[in-house]
């Protein structure tokens, strides 16, 4: 009878026969690949039928341990080619100084010949070598000839033709060398040398022709863009990789240069119809731009794609643009990116038309940054209030701000945001339109390199059975739709949802800095202003609660409107601090209105940062209720305790909400902020202090904040304590400490009775605290013998009980304060020694600790872990 296993024994059986199948593979292909290493420097094709991966290394070939491929010596012809490179440039070197210095010594019978001589040899010589295969040889030869031939039309001007325009003759000179290298380097075509070197003489012949005959501005933008073109299409057409590369990098930088040409002819014209002229040369480079992207590859299309569109837009933005006072030129360019946008609809390819959408992108882009200084300056400028509060309202918004802005020139900023803005809610509204007509470029196109195919049924890396039906053309391809959740646009791109939340972002961040210039550059009234602030602030804390549209995955806009009610916020507040009414309305109206928003938001971060702001919001009042009240910072420090003690009662009452620590630690800063006040006045930081403590104690009644508050509140007392004994002057201490320590100590102790695994520092910590620390304060002031000595006494049978007892607290409490008395007496008799002692010792001294301690730095070690670990023992 057939024995069937249970199905969890025979899978297990089939995993480790698969691992074992793994694993074989894995060294098998290891070995192969030693075997096909070591055959490649001995046997260059293998001989038919032998099979590479079968057992036994080749005859000669190293013997070589399994999992390791041997380096491949380095290749002969890297010396060849190193003694050929330096044998050219002697010979370039020589036939330099032959001309420049051996030439005025012969005659032109004799120049002529030596020259036409060695050059028609090194032309000729190439050819030779390479039909006996010396290729390096004839490349070397190939270089010379080169040099010889520039050096050739040197000599001819200076002998010849000496009397002629340089520039004119470098012209005709490198048009002729060009043609005579592209024909040399045809009918030679296995050198690779002479038609590089033909692209790089044919950059200058109509560059130097306009020069010589001194041509304008348009006319050698005009000769720098027909080169261009010619190189474009070398790059296309050209034969050979070093071609098209020398071609695509001469090509790049004459079009910049006619594009830079015609932008600065186009930027200064003194009209629109000055502006015709560089505008038709820019146009022009932006149709070349086009052709070429038509037939370039993915990322040359979308190169000439973005080069095109700016080509484009400025070359009909600055016709309209030389018509507009300066601050709206900006609008002109601006409509001119944006209606590249309809290349959606055109018949472009794919990568071409993304290029012109970058170029649009771009376009805008430039306007929005144009834009961000006057908007920089709405929201910092009241920064400049803060050197003189309630100083008076300003007459306007913008006298309020403190800039030296030129308004006047800024007046398209506020447009220029409102535009974008419109344009982006646009496309925020009618989602679904856009993603219909961005279709064609979201995916691949016919045009394009399409997509890796389908893997077939059964094929590696595929969980399903077979790509049949609707099977996404690679893993993670969603396509670009408008249903909510749709996943990412393929390979890097981002979701519709994705995209759809940050155009929302957008317009509302456009929309409310549009509204913020406006404001400036009408200069309204200064209440006006602080109205429309808040206001605006109220508007962008409801986008932010409602979440705009969250449910369709448009998470950026609400991020984006709780950012910049944030920073409204705090333009608004500090705008407001002109006047004393304008402040409490202000920030009485943003602390509702965060407390508001706090309250019908949902859990997470935004209501935890609208608390927050909210009780910084309050904080601030009650900073602004003791400036009106006259008093002084350390008489205004116990107000401030108003908003933390809020906060300890809010926290008790949320207990283990989110919201709760967040709002607890923000009261801390604010208790924070009122002790720093009351540090010019000791009494008035006494009685800060203990309202902290108070606090503290408030807050460690709750179970979850215990561990951290009940020892603030016990440190907060007991620095209270300290504090109002400096103050007082008093130079006993111990009067008022002992009589503190004495019961807290009888408590810890009856505490350790009733439950043994108390900590120390829980039971006797404070108590010790209290006397141990001010004496210590005092005694290092004391220049009598007596304190500390009984300081000293005590610290010392305090430590002695704690090492009896194992009690960590007594232990290094006494300790410490044991061995700060002991330094304070010596102190005096040290100083007295290190006089005495020669200026070498103590850095000998020092050396030599240090090399006993490297010496036996290892048993310093385990030494410092016994102690660490002995005082992790203790209670």
């Amino acid at each position: 009878m057939e024995h069937v296993p249970p199905p969890a024994e025979e899978l297990a059986r089939l995993d480790r026969e698969l691992a074992e199948l793994d694993a074989r593979r894995a060294q098998l292909l290891t070995r192969r690949a030693w075997l096909l290493a070591a055959l490649r420097p001995t046997v260059p094709t293998a001989a038919p039928g032998w099979n590479p991966s079968g057992w036994g290394a080749p005859p000669g070939a190293p013997a070589q341990p399994w999992g390791q491929v041997p380096k491949r010596p380095s290749a002969p012809r890297g010396a060849q080619n190193v003694l050929l490179t330096l044998g050219g440039l002697l010979l370039t070197v020589a036939a330099i100084a032959f001309t420049l210095v051996s030439w005025g010594s012969m005659g032109i019978g004799g120049r002529s010949a030596v020259l036409a001589a060695v050059t028609l040899g090194a032309l000729a010589a190439p050819a030779v070598l390479l039909r006996r295969g010396l290729a390096a040889t004839a490349e070397a030869l190939a270089a010379l000839a080169l040099v010889l031939t520039l050096l050739d039309v040197y000599a001819v001007h200076a002998v010849a033709a000496p009397d002629t325009d340089g520039l004119g003759f470098t012209a005709l000179a490198s048009a002729v060398l060009a043609a005579l290298w592209t024909a040399y380097g045809l009918a030679l075509g296995k050198l690779r040398l002479p038609l590089p070197a033909a692209v790089v003489l044919a950059q200058w012949p109509l560059l130097f022709w306009a020069w010589a005959v001194g041509a304008p501005a348009p006319v050698v933008g005009w000769a720098l863009l027909a080169t261009a073109v010619l190189d474009g299409a070398i790059a296309l057409w050209g034969k050979g990789a070093g071609v098209r590369v020398t071609a695509c990098v001469g090509g790049a930088v004459m079009g910049f240069s006619a594009l830079m040409v015609g932008l600065a002819l186009s930027l200064t014209a003194p009209g629109p119809l000055g502006a015709v002229a560089p505008g038709v040369l820019l146009l022009t480079a932006s149709a070349a731009a086009v052709a070429g992207a038509w037939r370039a590859p993915k990322g040359f299309a979308r190169t000439g794609g973005a080069v095109a569109g700016l080509a484009a837009v400025a070359a009909v933005g600055g016709v309209p643009a030389a018509a507009l006072p300066a601050g709206w030129r900006v609008l002109a360019y601006l409509l001119c990116g944006l209606a590249l946008t309809a290349v959606v609809r055109s018949r472009l390819p794919g990568h071409a038309a993304r290029g012109v959408l970058a170029a649009s992108g771009a376009v805008v882009a430039g306007a929005l940054v144009w834009a961000l200084p006057p908007l920089a300056a709405v929201l910092l400028g009241p920064v400049t209030v803060l050197s003189d509060v309630w100083a008076g309202t300003p007459d306007g918004f913008r006298s309020a701000l403190g800039s030296t802005l030129p308004w006047s020139e800024l007046a398209a900023a506020p447009v220029v945001l409102a535009l974008v803005a419109g344009l982006l809610g646009a496309a925020y509204r009618w989602w679904p339109s856009v993603v219909r007509l961005a279709a064609p470029l979201a995916g691949p196109t016919t045009a394009d390199a399409g997509p890796p195919a389908a893997p077939a049924a059964g094929a590696p890396g595929t969980d399903a059975p077979g790509a049949a039906g609707g099977a996404a053309p690679w893993p993670g391809w969603t396509g670009w739709s408008g249903r909510p959740g749709a996943g990412a646009g393929g390979r890097g791109r981002p979701s519709a949802a994705t995209l759809h939340g940050v155009v929302g972002a957008g317009a509302v961040a456009l929309g409310w800095g549009a509204l913020l210039l406006a404001g400036a550059l009408l200069d309204v009234p200064h209440a006006l202003a602080l109205a429309g602030e808040t206001a605006l602030v109220g508007v962008l804390l409801a986008l932010a609660v409602r979440g705009g549209g969250a449910e369709r995955g448009a998470t950026a806009m609400p991020v984006t409107a709780l950012v910049a009610s944030v920073a409204g916020a705090v333009s608004a507040g500090l705008l407001s601090l002109a006047s004393e009414g304008a402040s409490y309305a202000v920030f009485g109206a943003l602390a509702a209105l965060f407390a508001g928003a706090a309250l019908r938001a949902g859990a997470g971060v935004p209501r935890a940062v609208f608390a927050v702001a909210a009780v910084v919001w309050g904080t601030v009042i009650t900073g602004l209720a003791g400036r009106s009240l006259g008093l002084a910072p350390h008489e205004a420090a116990p107000l401030m305790l108003l908003v933390p003690a809020l906060t300890v009662l809010l926290g008790a009452r949320l207990r283990r909400n989110p919201v709760a620590l967040p709002v607890e630690l923000t009261g801390v800063l604010g208790a924070l902020v009122a002790v720093g006040l009351a540090v010019s006045d000791a009494p008035f930081l006494a009685l800060v202090l203990a309202l902290c403590g108070v606090l503290a104690a408030g807050t460690a009644v709750r179970a979850e904040r215990r561990p951290v508050a009940g020892y603030l509140a016990a440190a907060l007392f007991v620095l209270a304590t300290w504090v109002r004994l400096a103050a007082s002057e008093v130079s006993f201490p111990e009067a008022y400490t002992l009589p503190v320590t004495v019961p807290a100590l009888l408590v810890g102790a009856a505490r350790r009775r009733r439950d043994p695994e108390a900590s120390s520092w829980t039971a006797y910590g404070p108590g010790l605290a209290a006397t141990l620390l001010p004496s210590l304060a005092v005694a290092w002031t004391d220049p009598d013998w007596l304190r500390p000595l009984l300081l000293g006494t005590a610290a010392l049978v305090i430590t002695l009980l704690g090492a009896r007892h194992r009690l960590q607290a007594l232990l290094l409490l006494g300790g410490t304060v044991l061995a700060l008395v002991g330094l304070h007496e010596l102190a005096p008799y040290v100083v007295q020694v290190a006089g005495a002692l020669p200026r070498w010792l103590p850095p000998a001294l020092a050396g030599l600790l240090l090399l006993v301690v490297g010496a036996t730095y290892e048993q310093r070690l385990r030494d410092a872990r016994r102690l660490k670990d002995a005082l992790g023992r203790m209670r």
